[in-house]
């Protein structure tokens, strides 16, 4: 695995070799994941490449890929990069030899144009940032922040805030020597009474990775400053790889890994649940047994309840189960019948809390062998793997709702039914968002159906799919065609004083569809999840 490789000389190389390919035509952007924005790019003979900057901190990138990349907006900053940085690339900058890029875009042309912009980029570890300035400034490091990635308030960095509409502020200033620019001559006679083991702390550029691979090659060429200059031409590790390569493969491993966490964190919390819940299953057991001894008791008690004096604390009576007597404690206050039937309730508690726990005790066996698969298959799996998983197993996705069937679209929304009034109730009024599609049959009782947006454009199909499911869970279902109003959650309301699952609802809309379940569709899980 490569070390942290985003070091000062290795930025420089890398835009060097950039520059060769600018100007280059933006054919648009893409966004892999929530802290990556990737901009398609065509250079003037006509190769086409993706600029990849990721920005998740503590381990940001940038490099040049070719291979295919995909993905819409995922927050307000990613939908400002698409709809204010539309211009061509035009040039990139370095501050020294610092972690610090800006990169220069022209005016937007087609049916919505855009205004010149400057992107900056901050690739400083657990300060990564990716930041959209004002293009007014004479200072390329300097401006009015537009946008910021991640905004950095006083209770975060008390001595340096990044915030949309405010001005940026470089990182400090520093003095350092410049390897690219000084001779063999100069670097001597600068270095000469300094160990190579402290050179970074005056050479620009060398942070840990590049300064390793530096006293790897002054010990293979016997000289450390000529070590020093074939650095600053070629930073790179000591490997055949291009520098977009050993970027990529660095940026690869530690997403693998971010990935890997990701999804185990979830995942052995879920064991620890259902251990909690297996040793709750053990208590339940030891509490039967003590359930079992006061429904003997309330049975002795209904047998000999004219020998239980009234107002006695106790009893001592002839076991019904066994040789000798059995002393039984009493409320006072309580006829022998009052006792009994107060021990027997007890005892019934205990008892079905026992019974619903073995009832889920299989299913949870499952589910426990089931995670243990999955950790071992997480620590193996490739990254598109791995993402696949976390769609499922994320902390940060939706978690399923308690109540009611699940089923899936064609396009993958989520469909959720009431089987009964409680469930109608909770679905409509507890978990729907104001922005799921409420769905219910026209004229006829039926289930509660909700389609969940999750923040998406909901096709039309996928509404027609939703409607033929309430149509299915309804009255109406052995009609042919039956109309099904349907509407933004947000306009249901539940009328005061109403029972369950009773509603009133406005701006609704009507289809008429076949009562069905399309083939298409996934069904999930029923019923409740702990």
């Amino acid at each position: 695995m490569l070390l942290f490789l985003v070091e000062g000389l290795f930025i420089a190389k890398q835009l060097e070799e950039l520059r060769l390919r600018l100007p280059a035509r933006n054919l648009g952007w893409v966004f892999p994941n929530e802290t990556t924005a990737a901009l398609l790019l065509e250079d003037a003979k006509r190769q086409v490449f993706n600029l990849v900057l990721e920005y998740r901190a503590p381990s940001p990138a940038l490099y040049v890929s070719v291979t295919k990349l995909e993905g819409d907006a995922r927050n307000a900053f990613q939908r400002s990069l698409e709809n204010k940085v539309k211009g061509d690339l035009l040039s990139v900058a370095q501050l020294k030899l610092d972690r610090v890029v800006l990169l220069e875009f022209g005016v937007g042309t087609g049916f919505v144009g855009s205004d010149a912009a400057r992107l900056l980029f901050e690739l400083t570890g657990r300060n990564a940032n990716l930041l959209l300035l004002e293009t007014a400034e004479a200072n390329l490091f300097s401006g009015r922040i537009v946008q910021a990635a991640r905004e950095i308030t006083n209770a975060r960095n008390r001595f340096r805030t990044v915030r949309s509409g405010g001005w940026y502020m470089p990182p400090p200033p520093y003095e350092k020597l410049d390897p690219r620019h000084l001779s063999a001559a100069e670097l001597r006679g600068a270095l000469e009474d300094k160990p190579v083991q402290t050179w970074g702390k005056f050479v620009d550029g060398l942070g840990t990775t590049l300064m390793r691979e530096l006293e790897h090659r002054a010990e293979v060429q016997n000289d450390a400053v000529l070590a020093l200059l074939d650095l600053a031409r070629n930073p790179s590790l000591s490997s055949e790889e291009t520098l977009s390569e050993q970027a990529r493969a660095r940026s690869g491993a530690e997403r693998l890994a971010e990935l890997r966490k990701s999804l185990r964190e979830p995942l052995e919390k879920r064991l620890k649940l259902l251990e909690k819940q297996f040793e709750d299953l053990r208590r339940a057991e030891e509490s039967a047994v003590a359930a079992l001894e006061w429904r003997e008791w309330a049975e002795t008690l209904l047998a000999y309840s004219r020998d239980v004096p009234s107002g006695a604390g106790s009893a001592e009576l002839p076991s019904l189960y066994s040789a000798g007597t059995v002393r039984i404690p009493l409320e006072p206050e309580l006829s022998a019948a009052q006792n009994a039937n107060k021990l027997f309730a007890r005892a019934k508690r205990r008892e079905e809390v026992l019974e619903k726990l073995l009832i889920r005790e299989e299913v949870r066996a499952m589910q426990q062998q089931r995670i243990h698969d999955l950790l071992e298959e997480v620590a193996t799996a490739s990254e598109t793997r791995l993402r696949e998983l976390l769609e499922v197993h994320s902390p940060n996705s939706e978690a399923p709702p308690p109540v009611g069937m699940r089923y899936r679209t064609s396009n993958g929304l989520e469909v959720l039914v009431g089987r009964n009034s409680k469930e109608n109730e909770l679905l409509t009024h507890r978990i729907a968002k104001s922005a799921d599609i409420w769905f219910h049959v026209q004229g006829y009782p039926g289930s509660h159906v909700i389609l969940r947006a999750q923040n998406k454009e909901i096709p039309f199909s996928d509404i027609l799919e939703a409607a033929s499911i309430a149509a299915w869970f309804s009255k109406a279902r052995g009609s042919t065609s039956v109309a099904v109003d349907y509407l933004f959650a947000k306009h249901v309301w539940r009328p005061k004083g109403a029972k369950a699952g009773a509603v009133h609802f406005s701006h609704q809309k009507t289809v008429v569809v076949e009562p069905k379940i399309e083939e298409g569709g996934r069904k999930k899980e029923e019923g409740k999840v702990r």
